[in-house]
């Protein structure tokens, strides 16, 4: 599976389970973290931990190891290190309080509408 695949296949997971506002950032070139960005939202503490073990458990199913999963307990702001991407599951005050994606700002930005990656 390609890295397009795979960034894809993890969004299409964390969509499953009715993450907001869900965008992909490509990373590469940009920095050595990882090749891809996962950055969406859940409306309550709850929805932010489905999102983050929808996601572990989509990588569990390719036989891929999560490397590191941190936030998981509070549920404000999950980060999940999935080699070649990683994810942030972020409750929604957190996301509109970070606003991550300006950080990231030079990152081309992709949806789940927008095929090419």
């Amino acid at each position: 599976m390609t890295s397009e695949e795979w960034v894809r296949y993890l969004a299409e997971a964390a969509d499953d389970k009715k993450a907001q506002d869900l965008v992909m950032l490509k990373m590469t070139g940009i920095s050595i973290i990882a090749d891809y960005f996962i950055i969406c939202h859940g409306d309550s503490e709850k929805q932010v931990q489905a999102i983050s073990t929808a996601l572990k458990m989509a990588c569990e199913a390719r036989g891929v190891p999560v490397r590191r999963m941190e936030g998981f307990d509070r549920g404000r702001w999950v980060l999940i290190d999935m080699g070649d991407v990683v994810a942030h599951v972020f409750h929604r005050d957190e996301r509109n309080y970070y606003q991550l994606e300006k950080l990231w700002g030079d990152a081309p930005v992709y949806s789940l509408e927008k095929k090419p990656l």
